[in-house]
């Protein structure tokens, strides 16, 4: 039987049980994590939980619990849930009192846990790359806060799932930001272009994954802001997300991005990915 973890406790998922006022409920007040798991080993761990801790210092909450701490509660997690592969999601809020904006004092934070079997990309998909929809960026300034309340992003992405596409690129004041559920790359030419960390877009993992090894292959690369007409003319355009990888977007707006078709340097950078991953997994636990 697959578990959940909440305030201190490992149980089935159906008796996990939180009550009506606490605040992640009633005013969405609290931050979240997702790490993918490959063979039973959290992907990125650490570089998860220095985000954690961001989103928690950005909405004044303390950490409940130190970095080996977490880790431990991962672990255990994993080994007391079926499957090699799993997405592990973490959800901490501020916790239970009454209804009143002002942070209450002394209240523990909720902890609460889950694991789901990891869903990347099919091979097809692939192959053929994925559609995508552009909108306008309209969610608040703290996007770089990992936060629960995600009402914005739930309604952008619908957007993209109402036109048949899997994403929606974001453009705020002519500017690429990031998808409604991914961080966003395009190529021009032989360039790598990505948006610039900012309080406007959450900082991926496996952004940061994509930026190393393009380094540390040479592919030339600018973090730099791109402008709406960049992207509609981008030669390549991927998507990329714990569970989604690296993905290429072929389709935007109804039409073709570049040829129609994932380009060489996706396939060049899906298949270093691919490379990287399996290296980490077999590197000795730390």
């Amino acid at each position: 039987m697959n578990m959940v973890f909440l305030n201190g406790e490992f149980l089935p998922p159906d008796l996990a049980c939180i009550p009506v006022l606490d605040r992640g409920f009633i005013f969405g007040d609290g931050v979240y994590e997702l790490i993918p798991v490959y063979s039973r080993r959290p992907f990125r761990l650490a570089e998860h939980l220095r985000r954690l801790q961001h989103s928690l210092d950005g909405i004044r909450l303390a950490n409940p619990h130190t970095e080996a701490a977490w880790g431990e509660l991962i672990g255990e997690l994993i080994a007391r849930n079926e499957g090699d592969d799993q997405s592990v999601y973490l959800h901490v809020t501020r916790g239970v009192a009454k209804r009143d904006h002002a942070f209450p004092a002394g209240v523990p934070p909720t902890v609460f846990m889950m694991s789901n079997p990891l869903v990347t990309p099919a091979p097809e998909l692939r192959e053929t790359g994925a559609a995508a929809v552009t909108a306008v960026d309209n969610r608040w300034l703290r996007c770089d806060i990992k936060a629960i309340s995600l009402l914005p992003n739930v309604l952008l992405r619908q957007l993209a799932v109402d036109a048949g596409a899997m994403e929606t690129i974001l453009l705020r004041d002519g500017f690429l930001t990031e998808g409604a559920a991914s961080n966003i790359f395009i190529v021009h030419g032989d360039t790598l272009l990505a948006p610039p960390k900012s309080h406007l877009m959450l900082p991926g993992i496996t952004c940061d994954v994509v930026l190393e090894l393009a380094a540390a292959s040479g592919i030339p690369c600018e973090v730099r802001e791109i402008s709406e007409f960049e992207v509609r003319g981008a030669w390549e355009i991927w998507l990329t997300s714990s569970t989604r990888e690296v993905l290429a977007v072929t389709l935007l707006d109804g039409k073709p991005v570049g040829d129609g078709k994932p380009g060489p340097m996706f396939r060049r950078m899906h298949a270093l990915y691919q490379e990287y991953k399996a290296t980490v997994m077999r590197a000795p636990a730390r």
